[in-house]
């Protein structure tokens, strides 16, 4: 939908990118500034403004989830690098309320309107609540995204709660679980899934993992579904389960998972929701009828676009590399044009610390057929399992063996046939097994 014509600014549409005039950042966080960063390196020198919700400077989420909650780090201690470098103006503390595409202005929950030649929407995701707003309200229940909330659930466990409630045992709560055991603190871990982590990578590495959990002290329920909160004495008490019973916690984390920060973009014309916004190849918002807006861009775990390593298939990745790496692909297309920019292709990687283990992962395990263990073995805790789909490669993952891992990326990227790699040093015979992933 184009936008009205502002004189005296020296811009170029059509596809080509733009180098003054006004860019605004709807979100200040990793992706945010990356791209914040990534569009000044090219050489804009306009007004540059982001907007962020928190009160904060970006800061980095790794640390929350692990050395936060351990008081190895102070939450305030987490600002990202090169904050203070930027060229920009902020506006925090201050929500985006909505977007007015035809005037090509951003609507702030001061009420201020901020007009843009170019936007790009880094608002990233924020973590799902507990499904009942009077049971999730109670004091000492938890959930962990931002740095306000690590905060708040450190305090509560330097208070000694007599047992910790986890609901969910994907990366963060898992992650929690083994910062809260290194603590010295009874933790219960429940989840109707199979396995630790099984939604992400699996019941054969979930397995794995549960081995760990359990050896660490861990209270492990899989297979549990919590269906209520209560609270005694003006805080939580309990969590009643599916079928009868209950877990006695005074201290309670929501780790449920996140949800797209989207819903202020309601009425936009974009086409978006929890799963995210939909963008394409070079970062460029869709609108509802799938045609990409030349003025608005998107980034880092707002962001879905297609993926070519993965048949063009939508994903939306909360990976870290992903908020930095896609955030400067958006810069590039804003700059030099979305024409001048290849389809956006970076293959996922993230990583996770717990119970003793460095867990690493390229590409999208999601949907895998089959898995092997090609190098190593899970009974001495240090292997590396790779994921494929109808024959072709499409993921692989390390245990305690990250120098393995490089190896997989260009079978990952060729989608060469599956297992890729054999007769190596430290190689058992790959045999794939059904991985235990859930449906897509």
């Amino acid at each position: 939908m184009p936008g009205p014509r502002h004189p005296g600014r020296a811009r170029r549409r059509g596809g080509v990118g733009v180098r003054d005039g006004t860019i605004v950042v709807a979100g200040a966080s990793l992706a945010g500034l990356r791209g914040a960063e990534g569009v000044r390196a090219r050489g804009f020198s306009g007004r540059l403004i982001l907007v962020g919700d928190e009160p904060h400077l970006p800061y980095d989420r790794p640390p929350l989830s692990k050395h936060v909650l351990t008081g190895e780090i102070a939450p305030g201690a987490t600002t990202l690098p090169g904050v203070g470098a930027l060229r920009a103006e902020w506006r925090l503390g201050t929500p985006a309320l909505g977007l007015d595409r035809a005037g090509r202005a951003l609507l702030l929950g001061s009420g201020e309107r901020l007009p843009f030649d170019r936007l790009l929407i880094a608002t990233g995701a924020r973590a799902r609540p507990w499904r009942e707003p009077e049971e999730a309200a109670l004091p000492g229940v938890h959930t962990l995204r931002g740095r306000d909330d690590a905060a708040a659930l450190a305090a509560g466990l330097a208070a000694r709660p007599g047992r910790v409630l986890i609901l969910g045992a994907g990366f963060i709560g898992c992650e929690a679980a083994s910062g809260i055991r290194a603590l010295g603190l009874p933790v219960t871990v429940a989840d109707p899934a199979p396995a630790p982590l099984a939604g992400a990578l699996g019941q054969v590495i979930g397995g794995f993992v549960a081995g760990r959990m359990e050896a660490a002290g861990v209270d492990l329920r899989m297979g549990t579904e919590v269906t209520r909160l209560e609270g005694e004495a003006g805080r939580v008490r309990r969590a009643h389960l599916a079928g009868g019973g209950t877990v006695e916690a005074d201290l309670v984390v929501v780790a449920l998972g996140a949800v797209r920060n989207t819903g202020w973009l309601a009425g936009s014309g974009l086409r978006a929701d929890e799963g995210g916004l939909s963008c394409d190849g070079a970062c460029r918002a869709l609108d509802e009828a799938g045609r990409p807006d030349e003025a608005v861009f998107a980034a880092g775990d707002v962001a879905r676009f297609p993926h070519p390593l993965y048949g063009g298939r939508p994903v939306a990745l909360e990976h870290w590399g992903n908020a930095v790496a896609q955030a400067a692909h958006a810069a590039r297309a804003m700059i030099d044009g979305p024409d001048r920019v290849e389809s956006y292709a970076e293959l996922p990687a993230f990583w996770s610390s717990q119970f003793g283990l460095t867990i690493k992962s390229l590409g999208l395990a999601d949907g895998a057929d089959a898995v092997a263990i090609v190098q190593g073995s899970p009974r001495t805790g240090r292997f590396l399992a790779v994921y494929g789909h109808e024959g072709r490669t499409v993921a692989a993952v390390s245990v305690n063996a990250g120098r393995w891992l490089p190896a997989y990326e260009a079978p990952i990227r060729e989608a060469a046939p599956f297992p890729p790699i054999a007769g190596g040093a430290d190689q058992p015979s790959p045999a794939p097994v059904p991985p235990g992933l859930p449906p897509r």
